[in-house]
């Protein structure tokens, strides 16, 4: 096979893997019975540790701050966050996951990872590190692009 083709299919390996991972998503929040914007925000707590404050929220996940505010409420009516004074200070709030969330977040996101994490541990040492290298430049790549597609208007 010619390095050509292998660099095609590999772009396609990617955009079905990129696809592949919405339609988990889309499946996670109808399980969570909220919308995407909202999971991408329990997302960000998960990754914080369970606790940020609004304005972190925001700035994590791109949304404005009104729109984080709609977007905690929601997940506030749903059980899966609760808003507090921040301990460190207490005019600002801080968003954090309830038990339900986490409870929630491992039966849907649990058995992912298990099984992904089973994928790598098929491979070499040599492979997991062409993998990393891929993936964090793909990362940077993606972000990169982002801003390019919302600097267009």
């Amino acid at each position: 096979m010619s390095k050509q083709s292998l660099v095609e299919r590999a772009a396609k390996a990617v955009e079905r893997f990129g696809a592949a991972a919405d339609v988990v998503d889309d499946a996670a929040a109808d399980a969570f019975g909220i919308i995407r914007t909202d999971l991408r925000i329990i997302g960000e707590l998960v990754d914080a540790g369970g606790r940020m404050t609004a304005g972190q929220v925001a700035e994590a996940t791109g949304l404005s701050p009104a729109a984080t505010t709609a977007a905690v409420q929601r997940l506030v009516e749903h059980g899966y966050v609760v808003r507090e004074p921040d301990p460190a200070d207490r005019r600002r709030v801080t968003v954090t996951l309830t038990a339900a969330a986490e409870q929630r977040v491992e039966s849907v996101y649990g058995p992912v990872a298990e099984d992904g994490t089973a994928e790598l541990r098929r491979r070499t040492v040599a492979e997991l590190e062409v993998i990393i290298d891929f993936l964090e430049r793909g990362y940077a790549l993606q972000l990169e692009q982002a801003a390019r597609i919302r600097a267009m208007g």
